[in-house]
Protein backbone atom coordinates (compact mmCIF):
# COMPACT_ATOMS: atom_id res chain seq x y z
CA UNK A 1 0.00 0.00 0.00
CA UNK A 2 3.04 2.21 0.20
CA UNK A 3 3.82 2.07 -3.29
CA UNK A 4 -0.49 2.66 -4.07
CA UNK A 5 0.65 6.14 -1.50
CA UNK A 6 3.64 6.73 -3.72
CA UNK A 7 2.27 6.72 -7.00
CA UNK A 8 -1.29 8.57 -5.78
CA UNK A 9 1.49 11.39 -4.53
CA UNK A 10 3.57 11.12 -8.24
CA UNK A 11 0.22 12.94 -9.25
CA UNK A 12 0.75 16.34 -6.68
CA UNK A 13 2.87 19.11 -8.55
CA UNK A 14 4.41 21.83 -6.96
CA UNK A 15 2.26 24.88 -7.20
CA UNK A 16 4.97 26.94 -7.92
CA UNK A 17 7.48 25.03 -10.08
CA UNK A 18 4.32 22.91 -11.29
CA UNK A 19 6.79 19.53 -11.29
CA UNK A 20 5.75 16.12 -9.20
CA UNK A 21 7.15 16.42 -6.05
CA UNK A 22 7.99 12.67 -6.10
CA UNK A 23 10.02 14.23 -9.39
CA UNK A 24 11.83 16.76 -7.28
CA UNK A 25 12.40 14.78 -4.29
CA UNK A 26 10.36 16.05 -2.00
CA UNK A 27 8.72 13.18 -0.74
CA UNK A 28 11.24 11.92 1.88
CA UNK A 29 9.63 9.46 3.87
CA UNK A 30 5.88 7.66 3.64
CA UNK A 31 4.95 5.86 6.52
CA UNK A 32 1.45 3.24 7.12
CA UNK A 33 1.02 2.45 10.73
CA UNK A 34 -2.32 0.74 10.99
CA UNK A 35 -5.33 3.12 9.29
CA UNK A 36 -2.87 6.42 10.17
CA UNK A 37 -0.75 7.75 6.92
CA UNK A 38 2.23 9.43 7.96
CA UNK A 39 4.55 11.88 5.35
CA UNK A 40 7.31 13.73 5.66
CA UNK A 41 7.80 16.38 2.80
CA UNK A 42 10.88 18.58 1.88
CA UNK A 43 9.78 22.08 1.26
CA UNK A 44 12.48 24.08 -1.05
CA UNK A 45 13.22 26.69 0.91
CA UNK A 46 11.87 27.52 4.86
CA UNK A 47 9.03 29.72 4.83
CA UNK A 48 7.56 28.33 1.72
CA UNK A 49 4.00 30.47 0.67
CA UNK A 50 2.85 27.26 -1.05
CA UNK A 51 2.66 24.83 1.90
CA UNK A 52 -0.85 25.24 2.72
CA UNK A 53 -1.72 24.23 -0.75
CA UNK A 54 0.35 21.83 -0.98
CA UNK A 55 -0.96 20.37 1.81
CA UNK A 56 -4.16 20.54 0.83
CA UNK A 57 -3.03 19.06 -2.51
CA UNK A 58 -1.49 16.33 -1.04
CA UNK A 59 -4.48 15.04 1.26
CA UNK A 60 -6.98 15.46 -1.35
CA UNK A 61 -4.80 13.22 -3.68
CA UNK A 62 -5.20 10.44 -0.56
CA UNK A 63 -9.15 10.49 -0.10
CA UNK A 64 -9.83 7.73 -2.26
CA UNK A 65 -7.79 5.53 -0.03
CA UNK A 66 -10.74 4.02 1.97
CA UNK A 67 -9.10 2.48 4.72
CA UNK A 68 -7.31 5.54 6.09
CA UNK A 69 -8.46 7.46 9.13
CA UNK A 70 -6.12 9.77 9.65
CA UNK A 71 -3.15 11.90 7.16
CA UNK A 72 -0.32 13.33 9.05
CA UNK A 73 1.69 15.73 7.05
CA UNK A 74 5.39 17.05 8.71
CA UNK A 75 7.33 19.53 6.81
CA UNK A 76 10.91 20.00 6.81
CA UNK A 77 13.49 22.00 4.75
CA UNK A 78 16.16 21.02 1.87
CA UNK A 79 19.46 20.98 1.89
CA UNK A 80 21.77 22.77 -0.40
CA UNK A 81 22.72 19.51 -1.97
CA UNK A 82 19.00 18.69 -2.47
CA UNK A 83 17.93 21.89 -3.57
CA UNK A 84 20.83 21.90 -6.30
CA UNK A 85 19.22 18.65 -7.47
CA UNK A 86 15.83 20.31 -7.81
CA UNK A 87 17.58 23.47 -10.31
CA UNK A 88 19.14 20.86 -12.22
CA UNK A 89 15.77 18.88 -12.88
CA UNK A 90 14.28 21.93 -13.43
CA UNK A 91 16.99 23.25 -15.83
CA UNK A 92 16.23 19.87 -17.45
CA UNK A 93 20.55 19.18 -16.25
CA UNK A 94 22.04 22.44 -18.40
CA UNK A 95 24.16 24.61 -16.72
CA UNK A 96 22.60 28.64 -17.01
CA UNK A 97 21.56 29.80 -19.95
CA UNK A 98 18.45 31.87 -21.32
CA UNK A 99 16.58 28.80 -22.52
CA UNK A 100 14.64 31.61 -25.22
CA UNK A 101 17.85 32.09 -27.18
CA UNK A 102 18.00 28.16 -27.82
CA UNK A 103 17.55 27.63 -31.53
CA UNK A 104 14.84 24.64 -30.72
CA UNK A 105 12.93 27.17 -28.50
CA UNK A 106 9.28 27.16 -29.31
CA UNK A 107 8.83 30.29 -27.20
CA UNK A 108 7.84 33.58 -28.98
CA UNK A 109 9.67 36.58 -27.56
CA UNK A 110 8.44 40.00 -28.44
CA UNK A 111 9.54 43.11 -27.15
CA UNK A 112 6.69 45.99 -26.87
CA UNK A 113 8.78 49.15 -27.62
CA UNK A 114 8.03 52.60 -28.38
CA UNK A 115 9.88 56.05 -29.24
CA UNK A 116 9.29 57.58 -26.36
CA UNK A 117 7.48 57.58 -22.74
CA UNK A 118 3.72 58.04 -22.18
CA UNK A 119 1.92 56.10 -24.97
CA UNK A 120 0.76 53.20 -22.93
CA UNK A 121 3.15 50.67 -23.69
CA UNK A 122 3.21 48.58 -20.18
CA UNK A 123 -1.04 48.73 -20.58
CA UNK A 124 -0.47 47.41 -24.20
CA UNK A 125 1.59 44.61 -22.65
CA UNK A 126 -0.52 43.95 -19.99
CA UNK A 127 -3.97 43.04 -21.74
CA UNK A 128 -2.17 41.73 -24.65
CA UNK A 129 -0.15 39.18 -22.09
CA UNK A 130 -3.60 38.63 -20.51
CA UNK A 131 -5.85 38.49 -23.65
CA UNK A 132 -3.23 35.57 -24.80
CA UNK A 133 -3.50 33.67 -21.37
CA UNK A 134 -7.33 33.95 -21.47
CA UNK A 135 -6.75 32.01 -25.01
CA UNK A 136 -5.06 29.23 -23.47
CA UNK A 137 -1.64 29.81 -24.02
CA UNK A 138 0.93 29.73 -21.65
CA UNK A 139 2.48 33.43 -21.31
CA UNK A 140 5.25 35.84 -19.11
CA UNK A 141 5.73 39.24 -19.11
CA UNK A 142 9.53 40.75 -18.10
CA UNK A 143 9.24 43.99 -17.22
CA UNK A 144 12.37 45.46 -18.56
CA UNK A 145 11.49 48.59 -18.25
CA UNK A 146 14.23 49.15 -15.58
CA UNK A 147 13.70 52.93 -14.82
CA UNK A 148 9.86 52.87 -14.97
CA UNK A 149 8.95 49.92 -13.95
CA UNK A 150 5.29 49.70 -13.57
CA UNK A 151 3.82 46.45 -14.98
CA UNK A 152 3.20 44.48 -10.91
CA UNK A 153 0.96 47.38 -10.56
CA UNK A 154 -0.65 47.32 -13.85
CA UNK A 155 -1.42 43.13 -13.16
CA UNK A 156 -2.32 43.58 -9.36
CA UNK A 157 0.92 42.43 -7.92
CA UNK A 158 3.01 45.79 -6.74
CA UNK A 159 5.38 44.54 -3.33
CA UNK A 160 4.90 41.03 -4.59
CA UNK A 161 8.52 39.01 -4.04
CA UNK A 162 9.04 35.65 -6.22
CA UNK A 163 10.14 32.61 -4.36
CA UNK A 164 13.71 32.00 -4.29
CA UNK A 165 15.86 28.99 -4.53
CA UNK A 166 19.25 30.00 -3.95
CA UNK A 167 19.90 31.35 -7.91
CA UNK A 168 16.96 30.40 -9.34
CA UNK A 169 13.61 32.24 -9.01
CA UNK A 170 9.69 31.65 -9.77
CA UNK A 171 8.10 34.47 -11.28
CA UNK A 172 5.00 36.02 -9.47
CA UNK A 173 1.87 34.71 -11.39
CA UNK A 174 -1.59 36.72 -11.89
CA UNK A 175 -4.01 36.64 -14.05
CA UNK A 176 -2.42 33.68 -15.90
CA UNK A 177 0.52 35.54 -16.37
CA UNK A 178 4.45 35.04 -15.39
CA UNK A 179 5.98 38.26 -14.25
CA UNK A 180 9.22 39.49 -13.67
CA UNK A 181 10.18 42.88 -12.78
CA UNK A 182 13.12 44.67 -11.19
CA UNK A 183 11.01 45.77 -8.88
CA UNK A 184 10.16 42.70 -7.23
CA UNK A 185 14.12 42.75 -6.08
CA UNK A 186 14.32 46.18 -4.23
CA UNK A 187 14.35 46.86 -0.68
CA UNK A 188 11.38 49.33 -0.88
CA UNK A 189 8.98 49.69 -3.87
CA UNK A 190 9.99 53.42 -4.22
CA UNK A 191 13.73 53.44 -4.42
CA UNK A 192 15.01 54.27 -7.90
CA UNK A 193 17.51 52.21 -9.99
CA UNK A 194 20.68 54.07 -11.06
CA UNK A 195 22.30 51.48 -13.50
CA UNK A 196 24.45 52.52 -16.22
CA UNK A 197 24.90 50.37 -19.62
CA UNK A 198 27.15 47.36 -19.23
CA UNK A 199 25.30 46.65 -15.42
CA UNK A 200 21.77 46.95 -17.53
CA UNK A 201 22.88 43.96 -19.87
CA UNK A 202 23.60 42.03 -17.18
CA UNK A 203 20.75 42.96 -15.11
CA UNK A 204 18.30 41.55 -18.09
CA UNK A 205 20.80 37.92 -18.77
CA UNK A 206 19.94 37.51 -15.07
CA UNK A 207 16.16 37.95 -15.16
CA UNK A 208 16.30 36.10 -18.68
CA UNK A 209 18.13 33.26 -17.01
CA UNK A 210 18.19 32.82 -13.63
CA UNK A 211 13.92 32.58 -13.60
CA UNK A 212 12.46 29.34 -14.71
CA UNK A 213 10.05 30.60 -16.80
CA UNK A 214 8.94 26.80 -17.48
CA UNK A 215 7.19 26.46 -20.95
CA UNK A 216 5.52 29.52 -22.51
CA UNK A 217 4.19 29.72 -25.67
CA UNK A 218 4.80 33.92 -25.45
CA UNK A 219 7.43 35.91 -23.63
CA UNK A 220 6.54 39.58 -23.70
CA UNK A 221 8.89 41.82 -22.52
CA UNK A 222 8.14 46.07 -21.21
CA UNK A 223 11.00 47.64 -23.08
CA UNK A 224 12.18 51.02 -21.98
CA UNK A 225 11.11 53.76 -24.23
CA UNK A 226 13.61 54.51 -26.96
CA UNK A 227 16.60 53.48 -28.32
CA UNK A 228 18.76 52.48 -25.26
CA UNK A 229 21.05 49.51 -23.90
CA UNK A 230 18.35 47.56 -23.14
CA UNK A 231 16.69 47.45 -26.88
CA UNK A 232 20.07 46.21 -28.33
CA UNK A 233 21.01 43.97 -25.33
CA UNK A 234 17.76 42.05 -26.14
CA UNK A 235 18.57 41.96 -29.49
CA UNK A 236 22.18 39.94 -28.42
CA UNK A 237 20.65 37.82 -25.65
CA UNK A 238 17.63 36.30 -27.70
CA UNK A 239 18.86 37.33 -31.50
CA UNK A 240 15.23 35.47 -33.00
CA UNK A 241 13.33 38.21 -30.82
CA UNK A 242 10.70 40.07 -32.33
CA UNK A 243 8.96 44.09 -32.23
CA UNK A 244 5.42 45.14 -31.55
CA UNK A 245 5.97 49.77 -31.67
CA UNK A 246 3.54 51.24 -29.94
CA UNK A 247 2.38 54.60 -30.72
CA UNK A 248 -0.38 56.93 -30.44
CA UNK A 249 -2.68 58.73 -33.30
CA UNK A 250 -0.49 61.95 -32.86
CA UNK A 251 1.24 62.17 -36.31
CA UNK A 252 4.04 64.05 -34.32
CA UNK A 253 4.58 61.33 -32.63
CA UNK A 254 5.18 59.02 -35.45
CA UNK A 255 8.45 60.14 -36.05
CA UNK A 256 9.62 59.24 -32.39
CA UNK A 257 7.66 55.49 -33.16
CA UNK A 258 9.61 55.17 -36.30
CA UNK A 259 13.35 55.38 -34.13
CA UNK A 260 12.11 52.21 -32.06
CA UNK A 261 11.44 50.52 -35.44
CA UNK A 262 14.66 51.55 -37.12
CA UNK A 263 16.92 50.54 -34.36
CA UNK A 264 15.34 47.08 -34.05
CA UNK A 265 15.73 46.79 -38.34
CA UNK A 266 19.79 47.22 -37.40
CA UNK A 267 19.73 44.73 -35.05
CA UNK A 268 18.04 42.70 -37.56
CA UNK A 269 15.17 42.23 -35.32
CA UNK A 270 11.53 41.68 -37.42
CA UNK A 271 9.13 44.34 -36.69
CA UNK A 272 5.38 42.83 -36.65
CA UNK A 273 3.37 45.89 -36.67
CA UNK A 274 2.46 49.14 -35.12
CA UNK A 275 -0.40 49.40 -32.38
CA UNK A 276 -2.20 52.96 -32.18
CA UNK A 277 -3.13 53.36 -28.77
CA UNK A 278 -5.55 55.70 -27.40
CA UNK A 279 -7.62 55.94 -30.72
CA UNK A 280 -10.55 57.41 -31.18
CA UNK A 281 -12.87 56.30 -28.81
CA UNK A 282 -17.51 56.73 -29.55
CA UNK A 283 -18.75 60.05 -27.03
CA UNK A 284 -20.97 58.59 -24.02
CA UNK A 285 -23.23 61.23 -25.16
CA UNK A 286 -23.85 61.10 -28.94
CA UNK A 287 -21.84 58.33 -29.63
CA UNK A 288 -19.74 60.18 -32.53
CA UNK A 289 -16.04 59.46 -32.51
CA UNK A 290 -13.70 61.46 -30.52
CA UNK A 291 -10.22 61.77 -31.77
CA UNK A 292 -8.51 63.31 -27.98
CA UNK A 293 -5.26 62.99 -29.15
CA UNK A 294 -5.48 63.51 -32.96
CA UNK A 295 -5.53 60.92 -36.18
CA UNK A 296 -3.18 59.17 -38.57
CA UNK A 297 -0.10 58.45 -36.12
CA UNK A 298 -0.43 54.54 -36.60
CA UNK A 299 -0.92 54.69 -40.16
CA UNK A 300 1.91 57.05 -40.60
CA UNK A 301 4.32 55.24 -38.61
CA UNK A 302 3.47 51.75 -40.57
CA UNK A 303 3.71 53.85 -43.44
CA UNK A 304 7.64 54.93 -42.08
CA UNK A 305 8.54 51.41 -41.10
CA UNK A 306 7.22 49.74 -44.23
CA UNK A 307 9.55 52.09 -46.11
CA UNK A 308 12.49 51.42 -43.97
CA UNK A 309 12.10 47.81 -43.92
CA UNK A 310 11.04 47.38 -47.81
CA UNK A 311 8.60 45.28 -46.53
CA UNK A 312 4.86 45.61 -45.42
CA UNK A 313 4.86 46.41 -41.54
CA UNK A 314 0.88 46.47 -40.71
CA UNK A 315 -0.93 48.80 -38.53
CA UNK A 316 -2.00 45.45 -36.48
CA UNK A 317 -4.10 47.07 -34.37
CA UNK A 318 -6.20 50.09 -33.52
CA UNK A 319 -6.88 50.39 -29.09
CA UNK A 320 -9.70 53.04 -28.23
CA UNK A 321 -9.08 55.39 -25.10
CA UNK A 322 -11.29 54.37 -22.59
CA UNK A 323 -11.60 55.82 -18.80
CA UNK A 324 -11.54 51.99 -17.40
CA UNK A 325 -8.29 50.85 -19.43
CA UNK A 326 -6.68 53.36 -17.37
CA UNK A 327 -8.78 52.89 -13.86
CA UNK A 328 -8.44 49.11 -14.36
CA UNK A 329 -4.26 49.90 -14.54
CA UNK A 330 -4.43 51.89 -11.33
CA UNK A 331 -6.42 49.16 -9.71
CA UNK A 332 -4.65 46.22 -11.09
CA UNK A 333 -7.63 44.96 -13.21
CA UNK A 334 -6.83 44.71 -17.05
CA UNK A 335 -9.65 45.80 -18.77
CA UNK A 336 -9.35 42.20 -20.65
CA UNK A 337 -10.52 40.89 -17.25
CA UNK A 338 -12.70 43.23 -15.90
CA UNK A 339 -14.48 44.30 -19.38
CA UNK A 340 -13.99 41.68 -22.15
CA UNK A 341 -17.22 43.33 -24.37
CA UNK A 342 -15.30 47.03 -24.11
CA UNK A 343 -14.24 48.27 -27.49
CA UNK A 344 -11.12 48.41 -25.75
CA UNK A 345 -11.13 45.22 -24.85
CA UNK A 346 -11.76 43.58 -27.79
CA UNK A 347 -9.10 45.32 -29.45
CA UNK A 348 -6.71 43.54 -27.35
CA UNK A 349 -8.10 40.37 -27.73
CA UNK A 350 -8.37 40.52 -31.48
CA UNK A 351 -4.64 41.53 -31.22
CA UNK A 352 -3.94 38.19 -29.71
CA UNK A 353 -5.91 36.66 -31.74
CA UNK A 354 -3.85 37.90 -34.84
CA UNK A 355 -0.38 36.94 -32.88
CA UNK A 356 -1.20 33.51 -32.18
CA UNK A 357 -1.39 33.09 -35.81
CA UNK A 358 2.05 31.43 -35.82
CA UNK A 359 4.22 32.84 -38.96
CA UNK A 360 6.53 30.51 -39.29
CA UNK A 361 6.91 26.80 -40.04
CA UNK A 362 7.79 24.32 -37.22
CA UNK A 363 9.11 21.99 -40.16
CA UNK A 364 13.17 20.57 -38.49
CA UNK A 365 12.50 22.30 -35.27
CA UNK A 366 13.22 19.69 -32.76
CA UNK A 367 10.05 19.37 -30.17
CA UNK A 368 11.02 18.62 -26.60
CA UNK A 369 9.14 15.15 -26.06
CA UNK A 370 10.15 12.77 -23.07
CA UNK A 371 9.47 9.32 -24.25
Amino acid sequence: MVEEIRQALSKVNDPELRRPITELGMVEKVELVGSRIHIRILLTIAGCPMRDRLERDIKGALDSFKKVDEIEIDFGVMSDEQRNEVKRIVRGGREKEIPFARSDSLTRVIGVASGKGGVGKSSVTVNLAVALSEQGFSVGILDADVYGHSIPRLIGVPGSRPTVIDQLFIPVESHGVKVVSMEMFKPERSDPIAYRGPLLHRVLEQLLTDAYWGDLDFLLLDLPPGTGDIAISLAQLIPNSEILVVTTPQVAAAEVAERAGRIAHQLKQRIIGVIENMSASPCSSCGEPQELFGSGGGEESARRLSTLVGADVPLIAKIPFQLNLREGGDDGHPIVKQAPDSAAAKGFIELARTLSERQRSLLGVRLTLAT
